[in-house]
């Protein structure tokens, strides 16, 4: 998602939360001494951070939890687009300020996700674009805001800034630069997913093997609750936060959620939400909510937003690019639309509520 947007208020709702939702075959009860689910809360990158395991050993699971938050701590320090008085400025924050005028030495980190999110642009024909961080502070989604349009020449001027083309990267120097000044970038839109990936490559360091990481709508599971699977669920767009249209058992397996009810306003029977379309400066128009099932949180992060703003027919086509992935759509008009590789995978729970 935006990372702008996760920053200041990325709801961890955008699926059921694992935990709470009961699997098809429930797992017997947790013997005294037994193995069972434990699990830690944390606040990072603007949102909340559940960490999960079965295991016996809650001691252990604990440390490896604190272990892997600082994983996902560390990748925001590097990759915020945000300047944050006392910790050093990221590499993002580097890159921006330096806008128009010269290249910037970066991690090989942060180049591995800049060089991703170019790629899925280039893929995406332009539908996930970094450089969407020109907008930055022109939406406003806060509840205690009020609601308006910003207006439509600021929105205009900053569009022009948008352009991810105008990303220079130099892998062998490992330098990045954007063209213009006045650009900006930010990661928010992918780099949740990689810290999601880099915390459970942690876990398992720490000897967990059945675990979950759930950083908002961006997941990650890992072998299961003993004799059954871990059971996610797909959030119905216009309904609660507990109210799923789908559920699905999943392994080792990650997952992303774009929806346009974590942070919108509605004005004069229109909604108004903080997943920008790099293409007009606006609230994309085509979905409600785009899920995305793929190996890795990495890839799931980058997928979500580019089908969100492409919309079903667009967006299943790019996700059918990606061995492996698959995607659950509800689009501008309420109807659902499903990969063909979750047949016989999803179990459907009912349709999505309508309305604004």
């Amino acid at each position: 998602m935006l990372w702008w947007a996760a920053v200041i208020g990325r709801i961890a709702i955008l699926f059921g939360l694992l935990a709470q939702l009961a699997p098809p075959a429930p797992a017997p009860p947790p013997q005294p001494g037994g193995p069972r689910v434990v699990s830690r809360k944390y606040g990072a990158m603007g949102t909340e951070i559940t960490l999960s395991a079965w295991t016996a050993d809650e001691a252990a699971a604990g440390r490896a939890f604190d272990a892997g938050y600082d994983e996902i701590r560390r990748i925001e320090v590097l990759m915020t687009d945000w300047e944050r008085p006392g910790e050093p400025e990221s590499d993002v924050v580097r890159i921006n300020k330096a806008a128009g005028k010269k290249a910037v030495t970066v991690s090989a980190e942060t180049l591995e996700v800049i060089q991703k999110s170019l790629e899925m642009s280039h893929k995406s024909n332009g539908a996930f674009d970094i450089t969407f961080a020109a907008m930055k502070g022109l939406w406003k989604f806060d509840e205690d805001l009020e609601k308006k349009i910003p207006p439509a020449a600021e929105i205009a001027r900053r569009r022009k800034l948008i352009n991810w083309r105008d990303v220079v990267v130099d892998a062998k120097a490992r330098t990045v630069k954007l063209r213009r000044p006045g650009m900006r970038m930010g990661l928010g839109g992918i780099a949740k997913g990689y810290a999601v990936d880099r915390c459970a490559a942690v876990l398992r360091g720490e000897g967990l093997r059945d675990f979950m990481v759930q950083a908002g709508g961006d997941l990650f599971v890992a072998g299961s609750k003993g004799p059954v699977n871990w059971m996610v669920g797909v959030r119905d767009p216009r309904g609660g936060p507990r109210d799923i249209i789908a559920r699905m058992p999943i392994r080792d397996h990650a997952f992303s959620t774009a929806g346009d009810y974590e942070r919108s306003f509605i004005l004069d029977g229109r909604r108004y939400h903080h997943i920008i379309d790099p293409a007009t400066g606006y609230p994309a128009t085509a979905s409600r909510e785009v899920t995305i099932f793929a190996p890795n949180a990495f890839l799931a992060d980058a997928l979500d937003d580019a089908v969100f703003i492409l919309g079903p027919a667009k967006g299943l086509a790019l996700v059918d690019t990606y061995p492996d992935c698959s995607a659950l759509i509800v689009d501008a008009k309420n109807q659902v639309w499903t990969s063909k590789s979750l047949e016989g995978k999803l179990q459907r729970t009912g349709p999505p509520t309508d309305g604004l």
